[in-house]
């Protein structure tokens, strides 16, 4: 069994870290943490930065639910990645799931999907046929994306949030929870509310 090393120990982490057990790929040896004031999660050892070095033929994923500190850590780091699936999730054979990327319990990812590298598929979310979820995009729980939507990198899609079919949603993006989109969304803002608008920019 491949050992792996998570990278945060927040509650993504924690979540990642039942998901990464469930599996039964990987054996989890630590967690890497530079708040000096944790030191265990989840009965496994927390690492400072400066032991990471020490770990020989360990691969490496990033329990960070930020977007933007899940990037810049992966950009920091040459390590090699897995990508973690729980068994409840639905992928299609049909579809392409990037490195680094997480997707946890009762999710679903159709046929013809292409997710890309470090993302989050939360709990229970839906990403229909021939979606394109670009790199570091988080898609929070119980959200749904109809056929054909694209996410643009570094874009969180909040909590039970749904996006009809052939919407593109921009780079660097927040969409509030419970938001329906129903229009293109542009880079660089917060959108909300029914039907989802822009109401501020980054």
């Amino acid at each position: 069994m491949e050992k792996v090393i998570i990278i945060g120990g927040g509650g993504h982490a924690k979540v990642l870290i039942d998901c990464i057990e469930s599996e039964n790929k990987f054996e989890i040896i630590s967690v890497l943490d530079d708040n000096p004031d944790l030191h265990e999660i989840l009965n496994y050892k927390v690492l400072r930065r400066t032991e990471l070095k020490s770990q020989n033929n360990v691969k490496i994923i990033l329990g960070i639910g930020n977007n933007t500190t899940r990037k810049r850590i992966a950009e920091e780091l040459s390590a090699e990645y897995i990508t973690a699936v729980h068994p409840s999730a639905i992928i299609s054979k049909y579809a392409k799931i990037g490195k680094g990327t997480v997707i946890f319990a009762g999710a679903v990812v159709n046929a013809g999907a292409v997710v890309g590298d470090h993302c989050i598929i939360n709990t229970g979310a839906i990403i229909e046929h021939d979606c394109i979820i670009e790199d570091f995009v988080h898609i929070s729980p119980n959200v749904a994306l109809s056929g054909g939507v694209r996410i643009c990198s570094g874009t969180h899609v909040g909590i039970g949030a749904n996006v009809i079919q052939n919407i593109s949603i921009g780079s660097n993006v927040t969409i509030g929870s419970g938001a329906v989109v129903i229009a293109d969304i542009p880079d660089n803002c917060t959108a909300v509310g029914i039907p989802a608008k822009p109401i501020k920019f980054n």
